[in-house]
Protein backbone atom coordinates (compact mmCIF):
# COMPACT_ATOMS: atom_id res chain seq x y z
CA UNK A 1 0.00 0.00 0.00
CA UNK A 2 1.28 3.46 -0.97
CA UNK A 3 0.10 5.97 1.58
CA UNK A 4 -1.13 9.39 0.43
CA UNK A 5 0.39 12.83 0.78
CA UNK A 6 -2.04 15.24 2.41
CA UNK A 7 -1.42 18.96 2.09
CA UNK A 8 -1.94 20.99 5.23
CA UNK A 9 -3.80 24.29 5.04
CA UNK A 10 -3.15 26.81 7.79
CA UNK A 11 -3.01 30.62 7.98
CA UNK A 12 0.53 30.42 9.41
CA UNK A 13 1.79 28.37 6.48
CA UNK A 14 0.08 30.69 4.00
CA UNK A 15 1.51 33.82 5.64
CA UNK A 16 5.03 32.38 5.59
CA UNK A 17 4.58 31.12 2.00
CA UNK A 18 5.56 27.51 2.70
CA UNK A 19 3.78 24.29 1.81
CA UNK A 20 3.61 21.33 4.15
CA UNK A 21 2.49 17.85 3.13
CA UNK A 22 1.99 14.96 5.54
CA UNK A 23 2.90 11.46 4.38
CA UNK A 24 0.09 9.44 5.95
CA UNK A 25 1.94 6.29 6.99
CA UNK A 26 -0.45 6.11 9.94
CA UNK A 27 -2.89 4.59 7.40
CA UNK A 28 -0.67 1.59 6.57
CA UNK A 29 -2.32 -0.78 9.06
CA UNK A 30 -4.75 -0.37 11.96
CA UNK A 31 -2.31 -1.81 14.53
CA UNK A 32 1.06 -2.20 12.78
CA UNK A 33 1.06 1.36 11.48
CA UNK A 34 3.62 3.84 10.26
CA UNK A 35 7.30 3.13 10.71
CA UNK A 36 6.55 -0.06 12.65
CA UNK A 37 5.14 -1.65 9.50
CA UNK A 38 8.10 -0.42 7.51
CA UNK A 39 10.60 -1.75 10.05
CA UNK A 40 8.95 -5.16 10.45
CA UNK A 41 8.33 -5.85 6.76
CA UNK A 42 11.71 -7.30 5.84
CA UNK A 43 12.44 -8.67 9.30
CA UNK A 44 9.34 -10.84 9.09
CA UNK A 45 10.39 -12.04 5.64
CA UNK A 46 13.83 -12.97 6.97
CA UNK A 47 12.33 -14.78 9.95
CA UNK A 48 10.21 -16.81 7.56
CA UNK A 49 13.18 -17.68 5.34
CA UNK A 50 15.17 -18.78 8.40
CA UNK A 51 12.28 -20.92 9.57
CA UNK A 52 11.85 -19.05 12.85
CA UNK A 53 8.42 -19.48 14.43
CA UNK A 54 9.06 -17.11 17.34
CA UNK A 55 9.81 -13.38 17.47
CA UNK A 56 11.46 -11.97 20.59
CA UNK A 57 11.86 -8.28 21.21
CA UNK A 58 12.21 -5.56 23.86
CA UNK A 59 10.29 -2.51 25.00
CA UNK A 60 8.80 -0.43 27.77
CA UNK A 61 5.34 -0.78 29.24
CA UNK A 62 3.78 1.56 26.65
CA UNK A 63 5.97 0.61 23.70
CA UNK A 64 4.57 1.12 20.18
CA UNK A 65 7.02 -1.55 19.07
CA UNK A 66 5.74 -4.15 21.56
CA UNK A 67 2.18 -3.33 20.46
CA UNK A 68 3.07 -3.68 16.77
CA UNK A 69 5.08 -6.91 17.12
CA UNK A 70 2.26 -8.52 19.09
CA UNK A 71 -0.27 -7.53 16.40
CA UNK A 72 2.01 -8.69 13.58
CA UNK A 73 2.63 -11.99 15.35
CA UNK A 74 -1.07 -12.66 15.61
CA UNK A 75 -1.74 -11.69 11.98
CA UNK A 76 1.18 -13.63 10.49
CA UNK A 77 1.06 -16.54 12.95
CA UNK A 78 4.29 -16.08 14.87
CA UNK A 79 4.73 -16.80 18.53
CA UNK A 80 5.87 -13.56 20.17
CA UNK A 81 7.83 -12.81 23.34
CA UNK A 82 8.18 -9.33 24.79
CA UNK A 83 10.96 -8.55 27.26
CA UNK A 84 9.53 -5.61 29.20
CA UNK A 85 11.59 -3.04 31.10
CA UNK A 86 10.61 -2.67 34.78
CA UNK A 87 8.17 -4.26 37.17
CA UNK A 88 4.88 -5.72 36.02
CA UNK A 89 2.15 -3.08 36.43
CA UNK A 90 -0.99 -4.01 38.32
CA UNK A 91 -3.36 -3.77 36.61
CA UNK A 92 -1.83 -4.12 33.16
CA UNK A 93 -2.13 -1.06 30.95
CA UNK A 94 -3.92 -1.11 27.59
CA UNK A 95 -0.73 -1.68 25.59
CA UNK A 96 0.33 -4.76 27.55
CA UNK A 97 -3.24 -6.07 27.74
CA UNK A 98 -3.46 -5.81 23.96
CA UNK A 99 -0.14 -7.63 23.57
CA UNK A 100 -1.34 -10.51 25.76
CA UNK A 101 -4.64 -10.64 23.87
CA UNK A 102 -2.61 -11.09 20.68
CA UNK A 103 -0.81 -14.04 22.28
CA UNK A 104 2.44 -12.36 23.27
CA UNK A 105 4.30 -13.84 26.24
CA UNK A 106 5.59 -11.07 28.48
CA UNK A 107 8.67 -11.29 30.67
CA UNK A 108 9.35 -8.37 33.02
CA UNK A 109 12.96 -7.71 33.95
CA UNK A 110 14.78 -5.10 36.02
CA UNK A 111 16.03 -1.92 34.43
CA UNK A 112 19.58 -3.03 35.20
CA UNK A 113 19.14 -6.28 33.31
CA UNK A 114 17.34 -4.46 30.53
CA UNK A 115 20.41 -2.30 30.03
CA UNK A 116 22.30 -5.46 29.06
CA UNK A 117 19.83 -6.43 26.32
CA UNK A 118 22.42 -6.15 23.53
CA UNK A 119 25.15 -8.06 25.38
CA UNK A 120 25.98 -11.55 24.00
CA UNK A 121 25.77 -13.19 27.42
CA UNK A 122 22.29 -11.77 27.94
CA UNK A 123 21.07 -12.89 24.51
CA UNK A 124 22.50 -16.35 25.27
CA UNK A 125 20.53 -16.49 28.52
CA UNK A 126 17.35 -15.62 26.61
CA UNK A 127 17.94 -18.52 24.22
CA UNK A 128 18.47 -20.81 27.20
CA UNK A 129 15.19 -19.61 28.66
CA UNK A 130 13.00 -19.41 25.55
CA UNK A 131 14.71 -21.60 22.95
CA UNK A 132 15.06 -20.61 19.31
CA UNK A 133 13.75 -17.20 18.24
CA UNK A 134 14.24 -14.39 15.74
CA UNK A 135 15.63 -11.40 17.60
CA UNK A 136 14.12 -7.99 16.93
CA UNK A 137 16.00 -5.12 18.61
CA UNK A 138 14.28 -2.50 20.72
CA UNK A 139 12.26 -0.23 18.45
CA UNK A 140 12.78 -2.68 15.58
CA UNK A 141 15.77 -0.75 14.27
CA UNK A 142 18.36 -2.71 12.28
CA UNK A 143 19.57 -2.89 8.69
CA UNK A 144 16.36 -4.51 7.47
CA UNK A 145 14.33 -1.78 9.17
CA UNK A 146 16.42 0.82 7.32
CA UNK A 147 15.61 -1.00 4.08
CA UNK A 148 11.90 -0.83 4.79
CA UNK A 149 11.96 2.87 5.67
CA UNK A 150 14.07 3.64 2.60
CA UNK A 151 11.06 2.77 0.44
CA UNK A 152 9.22 5.88 1.65
CA UNK A 153 11.35 8.04 -0.64
CA UNK A 154 10.13 6.41 -3.87
CA UNK A 155 6.51 7.01 -2.83
CA UNK A 156 6.87 10.80 -2.61
CA UNK A 157 5.76 12.20 -5.95
CA UNK A 158 6.03 15.95 -5.32
CA UNK A 159 9.23 17.94 -5.41
CA UNK A 160 10.28 19.16 -1.99
CA UNK A 161 13.02 20.97 -0.11
CA UNK A 162 12.78 19.39 3.36
CA UNK A 163 11.84 15.94 4.58
CA UNK A 164 11.04 15.66 8.29
CA UNK A 165 10.44 12.79 10.68
CA UNK A 166 10.42 12.11 14.39
CA UNK A 167 13.36 10.20 15.89
CA UNK A 168 13.48 7.59 18.62
CA UNK A 169 15.97 4.86 17.75
CA UNK A 170 16.85 6.57 14.46
CA UNK A 171 15.81 3.79 12.09
CA UNK A 172 13.27 5.79 10.11
CA UNK A 173 15.57 8.76 9.51
CA UNK A 174 18.38 6.35 8.56
CA UNK A 175 16.16 4.82 5.87
CA UNK A 176 15.17 8.24 4.56
CA UNK A 177 18.81 9.33 4.39
CA UNK A 178 19.81 6.17 2.53
CA UNK A 179 16.91 6.52 0.11
CA UNK A 180 17.34 10.23 -0.51
CA UNK A 181 20.99 9.83 -1.54
CA UNK A 182 21.95 13.37 -0.54
CA UNK A 183 19.35 15.08 -2.73
CA UNK A 184 17.27 17.04 -0.21
CA UNK A 185 17.56 18.45 3.30
CA UNK A 186 16.46 15.95 5.94
CA UNK A 187 15.49 17.02 9.43
CA UNK A 188 14.87 14.69 12.37
CA UNK A 189 13.08 15.73 15.55
CA UNK A 190 14.27 13.89 18.65
CA UNK A 191 11.39 12.76 20.86
CA UNK A 192 13.75 11.85 23.70
CA UNK A 193 15.89 13.99 25.94
CA UNK A 194 19.60 13.48 26.30
CA UNK A 195 19.99 10.71 23.72
CA UNK A 196 23.59 9.64 23.74
CA UNK A 197 25.06 10.14 20.27
CA UNK A 198 21.88 9.59 18.25
CA UNK A 199 23.68 11.20 15.31
CA UNK A 200 26.48 8.68 15.63
CA UNK A 201 24.07 5.78 15.69
CA UNK A 202 22.29 7.03 12.58
CA UNK A 203 25.60 7.54 10.81
CA UNK A 204 26.52 3.96 11.66
CA UNK A 205 23.17 2.61 10.42
CA UNK A 206 23.33 4.53 7.15
CA UNK A 207 26.95 3.63 6.45
CA UNK A 208 26.39 -0.01 7.35
CA UNK A 209 23.40 -0.22 5.04
CA UNK A 210 24.50 1.88 2.06
CA UNK A 211 28.31 2.07 2.38
CA UNK A 212 27.96 5.83 1.95
CA UNK A 213 28.06 8.87 4.21
CA UNK A 214 25.77 11.85 3.70
CA UNK A 215 25.87 15.33 5.19
CA UNK A 216 22.43 16.64 4.13
CA UNK A 217 20.71 15.80 7.41
CA UNK A 218 20.52 16.98 11.01
CA UNK A 219 18.55 16.35 14.19
CA UNK A 220 16.72 19.02 16.15
CA UNK A 221 16.78 18.35 19.90
CA UNK A 222 14.64 21.31 20.97
CA UNK A 223 11.14 19.82 20.93
CA UNK A 224 11.24 16.75 23.17
CA UNK A 225 9.08 18.49 25.83
CA UNK A 226 11.17 17.12 28.65
CA UNK A 227 11.80 13.59 27.43
CA UNK A 228 10.23 10.39 26.17
CA UNK A 229 6.42 10.42 26.56
CA UNK A 230 6.61 13.74 28.42
CA UNK A 231 3.81 16.13 27.49
CA UNK A 232 2.30 19.36 28.71
CA UNK A 233 -0.77 21.51 28.10
CA UNK A 234 0.95 23.44 25.29
CA UNK A 235 1.66 20.29 23.30
CA UNK A 236 -1.79 18.88 23.92
CA UNK A 237 -3.41 22.16 22.84
CA UNK A 238 -1.41 22.06 19.60
CA UNK A 239 -2.39 18.44 18.89
CA UNK A 240 -6.04 19.25 19.54
CA UNK A 241 -6.00 22.30 17.26
CA UNK A 242 -4.19 20.32 14.57
CA UNK A 243 -6.81 17.59 14.75
CA UNK A 244 -9.68 20.08 14.51
CA UNK A 245 -8.19 21.99 11.56
CA UNK A 246 -6.51 19.18 9.59
CA UNK A 247 -8.58 16.14 10.64
CA UNK A 248 -5.35 14.26 11.36
CA UNK A 249 -4.70 12.78 14.79
CA UNK A 250 -1.09 13.03 15.93
CA UNK A 251 0.39 10.89 18.67
CA UNK A 252 1.70 12.71 21.78
CA UNK A 253 5.03 10.87 21.93
CA UNK A 254 6.46 11.34 18.43
CA UNK A 255 4.53 13.03 15.60
CA UNK A 256 2.87 15.60 17.86
CA UNK A 257 6.28 16.88 18.94
CA UNK A 258 7.59 16.85 15.38
CA UNK A 259 4.68 18.86 14.00
CA UNK A 260 4.89 21.34 16.90
CA UNK A 261 8.54 21.77 16.00
CA UNK A 262 7.86 22.24 12.30
CA UNK A 263 5.20 24.88 12.98
CA UNK A 264 7.48 26.67 15.44
CA UNK A 265 10.33 26.70 12.92
CA UNK A 266 7.97 28.03 10.25
CA UNK A 267 6.86 30.77 12.65
CA UNK A 268 10.49 31.73 13.26
CA UNK A 269 11.41 31.80 9.55
CA UNK A 270 13.67 28.74 9.61
CA UNK A 271 12.29 27.67 6.22
CA UNK A 272 12.76 29.99 3.24
CA UNK A 273 9.69 31.34 1.42
CA UNK A 274 8.56 28.92 -1.23
CA UNK A 275 9.83 25.86 0.66
CA UNK A 276 7.98 22.58 0.33
CA UNK A 277 8.15 20.40 3.45
CA UNK A 278 7.20 16.73 3.74
CA UNK A 279 6.45 15.44 7.25
CA UNK A 280 6.22 11.68 7.83
CA UNK A 281 3.35 10.55 10.06
CA UNK A 282 4.97 7.50 11.64
CA UNK A 283 1.78 6.23 13.28
CA UNK A 284 2.06 5.33 16.94
CA UNK A 285 -1.46 6.44 17.80
CA UNK A 286 -1.71 3.70 20.42
CA UNK A 287 0.63 5.97 22.38
CA UNK A 288 -2.51 7.72 23.59
CA UNK A 289 -3.11 4.65 25.78
CA UNK A 290 -0.43 5.89 28.14
CA UNK A 291 -1.91 9.39 28.27
CA UNK A 292 -5.55 8.70 29.03
CA UNK A 293 -5.31 9.65 32.70
CA UNK A 294 -3.57 12.94 32.05
CA UNK A 295 -4.79 13.98 28.59
CA UNK A 296 -7.88 11.98 27.62
CA UNK A 297 -8.15 11.54 23.86
CA UNK A 298 -11.92 11.96 24.18
CA UNK A 299 -11.38 15.67 24.85
CA UNK A 300 -9.78 16.22 21.44
CA UNK A 301 -13.09 16.78 19.70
Amino acid sequence: MITPLQELYDPLLASKQVQVFMKRDDLLHPQVSGNKWRKLKYNLKKAKVKGNQTLLTFGGAYSNHIFAVAAAGKEFRYKTIGIIRGEKPDPLNETLSFAIACGMQLDFISRTSYGEKEEPHFIKSLHEQFGDFYLLPEGGTNGLAVKGCEEIIAEIEVDYNYLCCSCGTGGTLSGLIAGDQGTHKLLGFSALRGLRDLEGKIEELVTGYSNHQFSNWSINHDYHFGGYAKVNALLFSFIREFYLTQNILLDPVYTGKMMFGIYDLVRNNFFMKGSVIIAIHTGGLQGWNGMNDELPKTTLK
